[in-house]
């Protein structure tokens, strides 16, 4: 479900659209599916409650962008986050695009950005560690060039949105909690080109780079089976 429907509003991304209808569309599907918008309302010890039931994420906006009337224009490098629960579990997924024509450079960043997910997901097996996990999108994206952020991880989930262990995006082989057969793991490098330096807007979610420098985000929900993983998220 969740697949589909993100590959829907990825489709859907064109300059000229306002983030607030993207928001709309995936709200309506979610429920037309049978399933609940699983970020809707969510809040963490503190937070306020995210309004939105999809985060929209633009250029240097890395993760939780809410979506509002801001249009979005050729270009943009555009980060769509997404939940959903259904008959009481959850699935996260991620996937970035660029509106329109865009450059060599944001086509680049986005690209890559989805490398460092597949590397990172072919690591993952009984055995295997948080360490090879984030070597492996570290690596991949420091040998094209690019840069992982340290404040922002990946997580577990299925019977919460966020769960442990907590999956960072760096990392040495072999280092931290071990994979156990019949984990479920949201594993989501988020990189960019520019300074890994971060700040908190005034809403209190979205995360942006303190350079202007785009940035862009994938996310799978996987599950940890004894010789590799299941992408639960992919068409």
């Amino acid at each position: 479900m969740l697949a589909r429907i993100l590959d829907l509003l990825a489709k859907n991304v064109e300059p000229g659209l306002k983030t607030i209808e993207l928001d709309r569309l995936a709200e309506a599907e979610i429920k037309k599916a049978g399933g609940e918008p699983s970020f809707k309302g969510y809040h963490s010890k503190g937070d306020p409650p995210y309004p939105a039931s999809l985060c929209v994420s633009i250029n240097d906006e890395v993760v939780h962008g809410i979506p509002k009337d801001m249009v979005i224009k050729d270009g943009d490098v555009v980060s769509l986050d997404l939940g959903v629960k259904y008959g009481g579990l959850y699935t996260d997924s991620a996937v970035s695009v660029v509106a329109g024509k865009g450059s060599e450079e944001s086509k680049q960043l986005v690209s890559v950005c989805e490398g460092a997910l597949d590397a990172a997901i072919a690591e993952c097996r009984v055995g295997a560690s948080l360490g090879d996990i984030g070597h492996a999108v570290q690596s991949f994206a420091e040998k094209k060039g690019f840069r992982v952020f340290k404040e922002l991880v990946g997580h577990g989930v299925g019977l919460s949105v966020h769960e442990d262990p907590q999956i960072p995006n760096w990392g040495e082989p072999g280092t931290g909690m071990k994979l156990r057969r019949g984990m479920v793991l949201a594993i989501e490098p988020m990189i960019t080109k520019g300074r890994i330096s971060i700040k908190l807007a005034p809403d209190g979610w979205t995360w942006r780079t303190r350079d202007g420098s785009p940035a862009a985000h994938f996310e799978h929900t996987v599950l940890v089976k004894k010789d590799g993983a299941e992408v639960l998220t992919r068409a």
